[in-house]
Parts: C-alpha cells; structure tokens; sequence
C-alpha cells in the first residue's frame, strides 16, 4: 500500500491560506454518457450555495455544460472545473475539532461519450478521489468499465453513487453485484435508498442507523428529517451493517482487532476505518439515490467529506529532475518549492486563453515568474483565477493541493510542469489515446484559408486527441479523432467560435499495417553524376513486435561497417519509413528493427545518403516479412428491447460483428459485439428504424485487428481514389 509522503515541514498548511489541506477535496465526477453526472454536480452546486437555481440538463441550462453544443446535445463535451464549499454536520463527520466544519471542494465534472476520453483522463490524473456514478437502472455499462480502469491506472480512490434509483427498474443490489463481478470492486453500501422507482423516499443511512427522509417542497430535497429505522427494515439494515463491518475488518487491521476481540467499534472508528482502505484503493463505499429526484445528494457529499482524501492523505507527486532525470518528488506542502501540472487548456469566451492546473507543492502569487522544463522558457503570472459554479473569481494566491487557471500565458501544452527555475522538476504528464477515424477538411473560401489555419491550431493546443496535418501526397488539410460526434463538434466549434465554414470529406478509418515474420530488408543510395556522389549501404532485421509497444529500433552494427555518425541519420530513416507502409501507405505498427549491417565510401557517403538507405532496408524488410493491413475494432454494446434481438444481430452479423454475449435485464437485450470500425457509419439511424427507436448502443475502441481478404481490396481501391 503506497503512504502519503511526509511534508517537509511540521505545518504544511500556509498561515495565510483560508481552508486547510485537510479540510480540502479535489474530485472528479466520472460515469458511462448519461448515467447523470452533470445533473449530480449542478446538485452540489446547489446545496452548497453556488447556485440559487438549479439547473437541467434536458432544459439546456447546467452550470457546467456551458458550451452551446452541451446544451444543444444534452452531453458533457469538456471537462468543467468549479469550486464550492460544504458545512458538514458535526454529528455526520469523522472530522471532529474544527469549530466550524466547512470544507472546500474542487469539483471537475467530465464527459461520458468516449470520444472525449481525453478529458477523463486528463481530470483523473490531477484529482485525488473522484465519485463514480452508475445508472440505477442499467448498472455496469462498457464506458464505465473504461473510466473505472482510468482511475485504477492514476490510483484513484473512488466513492460510488447508483443514481437513478427513481426510474423504472431500477435495483440497488443488482448495481452492487454488477460492480463487484465487471470492475472487481469490493463495494459495500453505506446510504441504502428507501423504496425505489416513484417510491423513492430517501436513505437508509447503514454506519449511523437511521433514515433519511427527504420532503418533497418547493425546496428542492433542501429539507429532510432524520427517523429511526422502522421495524419492517431494521434486520434488513442490521445485515448491512454486519456486512460492513467484516468487510472492514477484514482490510483494517485497528478494527479486525476490535471486531477479533469483540471489543465495541464505535461510530468514528468504523467511519475512519472506510476512510483508510477507501483512500488505499481496497474497498468503495456505495450511496443509492436519485440526483434528479433530489435525493441522496447532501448524504453522498458527506461521504465525500469522510471518505475521499485530502491533497495530504495521497502519495506525493513522482517527477524527475529535467538534466539528470533521476527521481523527485514534489512533496504537498505549501512551505515548499513551486510545482504543478497544467492539465487543460481552454479558450474562454469571457476571459480569453485559460491554463487549468493543479498545484502539487508550493504556492503561486499573481506576478510570480514560473518555469516550464520542456521549453525552458520562462513566464510571468499576470492574473489567476478560480471558477466557482458559473463566475470567475480573481484571486491573489494559490496554494498546494487546489485548483485554479492562469490567464494568458503562453507555450503551455497539456501536460506540461509549471514550477519554480531554482528548482526545475517534470512531472509525468496524462497519456492520451492515438485518433482513430480522420476526414479531409477544406475551407469554403479563400477568406476562410487563414483563419481556418488559426483554428485548428488552436482546438489542436487544447485537445491532445484531435491532430491535424497536411497530406504530401494530396495536399489536403486532414483532422483526426476520437469518433465521428468528435469531429463533429470540432467543425461546430470551428464556425461558431472562429467564424470558419469548412467543407468536410467522408471520414476516413485510421488502418494500421504491421508485418506477420521476420525478415531481413536491405538498401542502398549510389548516385555518380560526375564530381561528389551519394553512397549509402544498410541491412535491417524487422520482426513482429509486441502488441501496443510501437516501433523500437536497436543498433547492432559491429566492427564499424557503418560509421558510428551516420547510425542517428539510419534511425531517423527507419522512423520515417514506418509512417508509410507497403500494403497501402498506412503508419506500420509494432515492429522491432535492428540495424545490423552495412557499408560506407570514403567520399561519397553522408547523413542524407544512409537516411534515405535505411527507409529503402526497412520497406524492403517489410515485403519479406508478410505485411499486413490492420483495422480498429470497436467494442459496441447495443441495449434492445427484446422483440428486436433477432432484427438487432441480423445487422450486427452484416456489419461483421464478433457477438461476445447477450444478457436480459429489465426486458431489455443487452447485446455485446467487436465490430469493425468501417461498419458503424450510420449505425444510429439504422437502428433507430429498425427498433423504432427504442434501441440504444454505446461503443469505444477496443483493438486492431487484420482485415479480412474479401475486405481489403475495397479498402485499398477507396485508398487509392
């Protein structure tokens, strides 16, 4: 179990800053699409006092879908970051001694559509816990499982919140057992909902053992009453409760001690007990409720109180030093050195360009001078500001462990460490996903040309997975992305917020090539056109790789056949020979090649001459070694009622699907399927007609895998066209 580091002094906390560490919480709001997280935040925002309205997704009015293509689509697009602040009851918290027991909470609400992974990503690596929210009705859904593994690879500690619980069909423990048996999780409830579908009256809240009764005025769920629990479900909350505790003491040592010796486990303890293995990834506390229906949110903020960690509970950030990159750690503590990630980058209509980042030791002041390793440049902090719900509060300092944005500065990507000159340190930035699907793109007049340039340069800076470049070939501005609603949204963004009409392509799949055996691939550059010529001699051995590690090149020439200065011009044109392959001119993937032989002339030989050698060894290596063209394969889980099951696989088996499984819940079909990625064009509007529009399909990318031989012909005549 990884600990949080020491702080490097006795107070990490600066005598100036308004909330202590530890009285702080940095969470992500993290779901499959529309499982409600948005709704759930504008809630908080609500009960904490941000908002004096709340606002409805389905109406277009949210505080953090602010974008004109959030509220249009209903959907989360970006990753929205906003600060509120929560008075826990002093009898719910673990947290005794602070007189007044306010909390700060930074929250970031991100998106569900899995073209947008990006931004899950980039918000999970800067938060220290995050809530994830799981549809009452539907449980485990395939984006959930993604985001789940996200917070697993950043180590983030999680609380779950089966919302929902209104609708029909909707089942507590048939979400439970869905997260313990798809996601592994050792989850335990500790607020059950009362009743569920429109009988939903409140929670059961198991560690205290009583109910939660929220009333139905024109508060909004703002008042509820505290009752003990009625008869016919104390046994039922009495089991809970028993299982919580083995659970519990089955991780924690302290209260496997008190619960082996039957000593009594008290209320703190048992709550500080959730809190330590919750904080150490073993065990995910679960709250039932309905963040429409205004039930179950100030509950499920207490928990956050209680169970997630502050910046001081987590392991410190791992760096390394820029020159020497051996280890650093930038310990949170504001008496230390200055460092933080800039984790977003956004254009704001109010204010202009907007770095996101998160401070991890330190603190910054309006006019300090900060320092990016990667460009070496230095910048001066002209303004800072912190989001809170839908206004944008100037401040004057900003401490370790909180979140804010810098207005202006420039040379910042994602990903990029922002810290202190006297003591340069990198933190590891997000991983990002590579595009999956490109289209060409062009503007409607030569007025658009230049101002099309500017912005996809810009939508490029603050989405790592959108790319744009030029086709040598064609000379066309191509974009990729994630999926089709991506580019979409991009060439909506493009219009409206630059102004910028562009005529679109048909999106185009983004093959892969790699080779089946090894083979040895040799090439020479001999040029005699009178005076100096061109000599060059390279042979390669290429091979299969392993899946998902890329490209690696090893030198192995022994006894100087080829001099040691032109081996980096030989690599450099190894890398350039894999952007191309042999089969249709497609990037070619996972391959290892050793440059292993060659020969030089005295005079003739140069950089430019073995570069060009080297991209000649390695294609002819690639037509020895069985080259063949990869697709992506995308994992689509299509949820039907069940009339339509057999209309449903018909479509799916003429689409090339693999069907992994099919299960029935709530009279639904659930139906999951590898499906080509070339064959879900127009999948939406075909399944709409053939369900009359009552069936529903989520998908993300799963793999690649060869095209079959009937299939690839087509695919390289389309390439060639």
């Amino acid at each position: 179990m990884s600990v949080a580091a020491a702080p490097l002094t006795s107070n990490p906390n600066s005598p100036n800053r308004q909330y202590p560490l530890e009285r702080t919480r940095n969470i992500g709001i993290a779901a499959h699409i529309d499982a409600g997280k948005t709704t759930l935040t504008e809630r908080i925002l609500f009960y904490t006092g941000m908002i004096h309205k709340i606002g409805e997704v389905h109406e277009g009015t949210t505080v953090t879908d602010w974008m004109e293509q959030e509220r249009e689509r209903g959907i989360t697009i970006t990753s929205a970051a906003t600060t509120c602040f929560w008075e826990q009851r002093k009898e719910a918290g673990v947290f005794k001694g602070f007189e007044a027991i306010k909390m700060r909470v930074n929250i970031i609400d991100t998106p569900g559509h899995v073209d947008f992974t990006a931004e899950v990503e980039r918000s999970l690596r800067v938060l220290d816990g995050a809530v994830a929210v799981f549809c009452g009705v539907a449980g485990v859904q395939p984006q959930s499982e993604t985001v789940w593994r996200q917070a697993t690879k950043y180590n983030v500690p999680r609380i779950a919140f089966v919302n929902k619980m209104d609708r029909t069909g909707a089942n507590f423990n048939n979400a439970i057992n869905d997260m313990r048996t798809k996601l592994r999780a050792n989850a335990w409830p500790v607020l059950i909902p009362i009743g569920a579908e429109d009988q939903l009256r409140g929670q059961y809240d198991v560690i205290n053992k009583k109910a939660v009764i929220y009333l139905d005025d024109e508060k909004m769920g703002s008042n509820y009453r505290i009752e003990e629990i009625p008869a016919e479900a104390q046994e039922m909350v009495d089991q809970a409760y028993n299982d919580l505790v083995t659970a519990i003491s089955d991780l924690d040592d302290e209260i496997g001690e008190a619960f082996l010796e039957e000593k009594p486990i008290t209320i703190e303890m048992l709550k500080a007990g959730i809190r330590r293995q919750t904080i150490a990834n073993k065990f995910v506390p679960v709250v039932g409720g309905s963040a429409f229906k205004n039930k179950g949110v100030q509950y499920l903020v207490d928990a956050v109180i209680d169970y997630l960690p502050s910046p001081i509970d987590i392991p410190a950030a791992k760096g390394m030093d820029p020159d020497t990159l051996a280890p650093i750690e930038a310990v949170t503590d504001d008496n230390a050195k200055f460092c933080s990630l800039a984790f977003k980058l956004w254009t704001d209509p109010f204010v202009g360009k907007l770095v996101f980042f998160r401070v991890y030791s330190g603190k910054v002041t309006k006019g300090d001078t900060i320092y990016n390793p990667r460009t070496n440049k230095r910048d001066r902090i002209s303004r800072l500001i912190q989001i809170q719900a839908d206004k944008r509060e100037d401040i004057d300092t900003i401490y370790s462990g909180d979140i804010a944005a810098i207005v202006g500065i420039k040379n910042v990507t994602t990903g990029d460490t922002l810290c202190n000159e006297d003591h340069p340190l990198l933190l590891e930035p997000p991983s990002f996903p590579d595009p999956v699907i490109s289209m060409s793109i062009e503007p409607k007049t030569k007025l658009d040309q230049e101002k099309m340039g500017i912005a996809l340069q810009r939508l490029a800076e603050e989405d790592p997975t959108f790319r744009v470049h030029t086709d040598e070939d064609t000379g066309q501005t191509i974009i990729a992305g994630m999926g089709e609603l991506h580019l979409e949204i991009i060439r909506d963004r493009m219009l409206r917020e630059f102004k910028v009409e562009a005529n679109s392509g048909k999106p185009q799949i983004a093959y892969r090539e790699t080779i089946t055996s090894s083979a040895t691939g040799e090439g020479k550059l001999i040029k005699q056109s009178g005076g100096r010529g061109q000599y060059g001699h390279v042979i390669v051995n290429v091979r299969p790789g392993e899946r998902g590690k890329g490209l690696v090149i090893e030198n192995k020439v022994v006894g100087g056949t080829i001099p040691k200065e032109y081996i980096p011009a030989c690599k450099k044109g190894v890398e350039e020979a894999v952007l191309n392959g042999v089969v249709g001119g497609y990037p070619v993937i996972d391959v290892e090649i050793d440059i292993i032989d060659g020969s030089y002339h005295d005079v003739d030989s140069n950089e430019l001459a073995f570069k060009m050698a080297a991209i000649f060894a390695a294609k002819d290596g690639f037509k020895k070694a069985g080259a063949i063209l990869l697709e992506p394969i995308m994992k689509v889980e299509n949820s039907t009622p069940e009339e339509y099951q057999g209309d449903i696989m018909g479509d799916l088996s003429r689409r090339r699907a693999a069907i992994k499984g099919i299960e029935a819940k709530n009279n639904l079909s659930i139906i999951n399927a590898d499906v080509p990625l070339a064959e879900m064009f127009g999948y939406s509007t075909a399944i709409r007609s053939l369900s009359k529009g009552r069936s529903s399909y989520s998908m993300e990318p799963s793999h690649f895998e060869q095209v079959p031989a009937q299939v690839l012909a087509a695919v390289l005549d389309q390439k060639a066209k």
